[in-house]
Order: structure tokens, then C-alpha cells, then sequence
């Protein structure tokens, strides 16, 4: 094998490892933003970079048209492949792919975006996943860490790639990771000093195919940790609490219902952490702003994991006294009316939709559907009901979610735009209750991303008289 694919060459990371890239042909598959943020990271390195995707090129807009300026072939097809000596693979792409087998025949190898931003950089990374709650968590993380000195990158699978800060951010800062089970697939040295699970439910069945496969994905975030690492969990889900076993690292568990021997709980209205036989009290989860029970959990990871950073309390506690809803998630868009209007268009799987109604005592209308993964939607209809008065269904899936709520006595109205669900919704809605935009569905049947559903739905709702 050439250089760069040496097994002794995997412990290198940063500069030093991006230097072995230079003349080397490395091809990049999918031209997402996670694609495009590796392309200009491998040609700056100097490697020789074919860049791909299903789509047609020339049809990928601005943006990846830029990267021919920057020394990045544009190719389409088999010919992108030809000569590779790595490639690098955007999350959307499965590992599977046929347009991989010609590559993987020829032993090359294949890693993901967030392997190769990872290898180009120096600095510590606490790495957050689970099926729900990790941009919340991560968001949360990020804020906390970066309350005292230290440089922190909040990055990953929330938005912003790595690769696409690779080159400057230094070795002293800490990088904040949402990874999913897509990226985790694609991992080969990737380590993080705190690897936080959250929760696992089904999601993604459509690509993982079995429950089983998409457990093992995200079982991954720990394959290269040692005892000198930490791995935090949640105590009060079985499937999360059942990957104890398969990390080398300490464990530390967060629980919202009981205590834990180690790591963070609730215990008479606070927050509380034992760690290395010390008891504290971090905040009353009274001040927590954000909504819903599960968002407690997410305070509760985020707090393990900023004490296990060193963290203080009483920085803790200011922050997450102060710490508002990301975008998309349960975010507060306007009253209108009298009709308290919220995008939760984050939520892409039913696990997701069902903590976002458990957390509103309103009557809810609830907009819902989208390219549903193969989810049985019997569980949301099951939780829906008492909760919420009327949905509006939409895209791909949404006859099936239909079907599962008119099984639930749960009134339906069915609508083939965004602006009409709006119209659907308002309609149904009564002075007092909650219009809520959670899909439990992903939205690449209708939009780019659950961020372009979510900034519709806002920019429809916010130009209403």
C-alpha cells in the first residue's frame, strides 16, 4: 500500500497526516455541504481531487461549481474513480453504494468527512449522537465549554462540518461533534475523549435495514476508546444503557427518573452530579427554559459532559439558565391569534414527534409527514391521541400517517404544500392551542433538508397578517 494508507500512518493526525495527501488522487463522493468542505480541504492539502455525485455536476450550483476555480476536477460517473488512492464520502452516501464497489474491489480505501476532518485535526473532540436530542445537546455543549477560555468548535452533523475548519483550529481548542449513524459508518481512527449516547430508537431503517445494524452504526463512537476516556449514557433507555458493554472507556450515566452511582441525575427538583465520590447540586431544573422532559436528559448529557471537561458548576448553572431552543427544534415561531405557532421540523423520526406533543399541556394541531424510512407510525398515532385535535398530513408518507391517526379516532386533513398545511392547520386551530410543524418524517421528498422544511414553515408563519 502507498504512504498514506499504511496502517502505522493511522495514529497521525493534523498537518502532518494532510501533508501525505499532497499529489496523491483522492476522490470525493457527494457534493453536499459535507462534500464540498472535504473537496477544499483535500485541494488545499495539495491532493489531486475528482469530486462526484449522482446528480449531475453541472446541475450542483454555485458553490460546487466554485470548487473548478480551486483545483478540483468535476466529474460524473465511473471516471471520477479512476486511479483513486482514497476515497472520501459525504454521510448521504451509503457505505454499500454501488458507485464504491469498483473502488473497494481494488482495496482502496473509503472514509467519511468526518474521518478525514478529524484526522486533520489536533484538538480534543467530545462526540454526541443518539437518535434524538443530539443537536440540542451539542448546541447546549458547545455553550457550556465555551463559557470559559478554551477554543471550541461546535461542528459535525449540526451544520457544520469539520473538515471545513480543519486548518484553523488549533490543537488547544475543543471540538463539539453531533455524529450520526451515517458518519459513525465511515470512522476509522476517529476518538473522542467523551462519547455521549443519548438515546436509540428505530430510525433510518431504510438505509441500516435492521434495528440490529443501526445499533452497531452508532456503537462505533466508541471503537477507538481507551480506559483513559469517557463514555456517557443514558441511564433510563434499555438500548442506550445496554452499550456499556461495548466501550473500554469510563462510563458516566445520566438519568432523569433515579440516581446514579456515577454521573448526573434529578433528585428533588436539582440537577445533580457525583463524580469520583463528590455530590453537587448544578441547577433546580426549574431553570431550565427549554421545553419537554426530554429536554431535561439533554441538560443532563451536556452537564456530564462539560464537568468531565473540567467544567465548574456555578459556569454550568449560568448557562444553562440562559440557554434557548435551537432552530428547528420545539422553537417558538409567533403567536398568531391566539394560536401559539412552533417549528420542530428536526423532528424526522416518530420517537422524535412523540417527545415534542409530550411536551405541550395545549391542544395540538400537529403538521406531519415527509419521506417516512420505513417507520410504522401506529406508536405517533398512539401518543397523539388526547393530545392532539386535528393533523395535517403532507408529502411522501402522509397517507400513511393519515391512516394511522384515522385508526386513532384523530381528525385528518390532508395538503400538498406547506402553505396549505399552514391554511389546514390555522383553520382547525382554536384560540389557546399549539399549531406544531414535527414531521416524524425526513424531508428530501419535498425539500433540501429538515432545515430548508423548517425555514419555510417560519418564513410562511412570519408573513402572516
Amino acid at each position: 500500500m502507498i504512504e498514506l494508507l499504511r496502517e502505522a500512518d493511522l495514529a497521525t493526525r493534523g498537518r502532518k497526516w494532510l501533508a501525505t495527501l499532497a499529489g496523491r488522487r483522492v476522490t470525493v463522493v457527494g457534493l453536499a455541504k459535507s462534500g464540498v468542505a472535504a473537496a477544499r480541504l483535500l485541494a488545499a492539502a495539495e491532493a489531486e481531487v475528482r469530486a462526484t455525485d449522482l446528480k449531475p455536476v453541472a446541475s450542483l450550483g454555485r458553490e460546487v461549481a466554485a470548487l473548478a476555480a480551486e483545483g478540483v476536477h468535476l466529474v460524473d460517473g465511473p471516471a471520477a474513480f479512476a486511479g483513486a488512492e482514497l476515497v472520501v464520502v459525504s454521510p448521504g452516501v451509503p457505505v454499500d453504494s454501488s458507485q464504491l464497489a469498483p473502488a473497494r474491489t481494488r482495496g482502496v480505501r473509503v472514509i467519511g468527512e468526518l474521518e478525514l476532518g478529524w484526522r486533520a485535526m489536533e484538538a480534543d473532540a467530545v462526540a454526541i449522537t443518539g437518535t434524538n436530542g443530539k443537536t440540542t445537546t451539542t448546541a447546549l455543549t458547545g455553550a457550556l465549554l465555551a463559557a470559559e477560555s478554551r477554543p471550541v468548535l461546535v461542528g459535525g452533523n449540526i451544520g457544520t462540518p469539520l473538515a471545513a475548519h480543519a486548518l484553523e483550529f488549533g490543537p488547544d481548542g475543543v471540538v463539539v461533534a453531533e455524529v450520526s449513524s451515517f458518519q459513525l459508518e465511515t470512522i476509522e481512527t476517529f476518538r473522542p475523549r467523551i462519547a455521549a449516547v443519548l438515546n436509540i430508537t428505530p430510525d433510518h431503517l431504510d438505509r441500516h435495514r435492521t434495528l440490529e445494524a443501526y445499533v452497531d452504526a452508532k456503537a462505533r463512537i466508541f471503537v477507538n476508546q481507551t480506559a483513559t476516556d469517557c463514555a456517557v449514557l443514558n441511564a433510563d433507555d434499555e438500548p442506550t444503557r445496554a452499550l456499556a458493554h461495548r466501550t473500554a472507556a469510563r462510563v458516566l450515566w445520566f438519568s432523569r427518573v433515579r440516581s446514579v452511582d456515577e454521573g448526573v441525575f434529578v433528585r428533588d427538583g436539582w440537577v445533580v452530579a457525583r463524580l469520583d465520590g463528590r455530590v453537587e447540586q448544578v441547577c433546580p431544573v426549574s431553570e431550565i427554559r427549554l421545553r419537554g422532559e426530554h429536554n431535561v436528559e439533554n441538560v443532563l448529557a451536556a452537564t456530564a459532559c462539560a464537568l468531565r471537561m473540567g467544567q465548574g458548576v456555578h459556569s454550568i448553572r449560568r448557562v444553562i439558565g440562559s440557554f434557548k431552543a435551537v432552530a428547528h427544534r420545539i422553537e417558538f415561531v409567533r403567536d398568531v391569534d391566539g394560536v401559539l405557532v412552533y417549528n420542530d421540523s428536526k423532528g424526522t423520526n416518530v420517537a422524535s414527534t412523540i417527545k415534542a406533543l409530550e411536551s405541550f399541556p395545549e391542544r395540538i394541531v400537529l403538521i406531519a409527514g415527509g419521506k417516512g424510512k420505513g417507520q410504522d407510525f401506529t406508536p405517533l398515532a398512539a401518543a397523539a391521541r388526547g393530545r392532539v385535535a386535528h393533523a395535517v398530513v403532507i408529502g411522501e408518507d402522509g397517507d400513511k400517517i393519515a391512516a394511522a391517526f384515522e385508526r386513532a379516532g384523530i381528525a385528518v386533513t390532508g395538503a400538498d404544500s406547506m402553505p396549505a398545511a399552514i391554511d389546514a392547520a390555522l383553520t382547525a386551530a382554536q384560540h389557546g392551542d399549539v399549531v406544531l410543524l414535527s414531521p416524524a418524517c425526513a424531508s428530501f421528498d419535498m425539500f433540501d433538508n429538515y432545515e430548508h422544511r423548517g425555514d419555510v414553515f417560519k418564513r410562511l408563519i412570519e408573513s402572516l397578517g
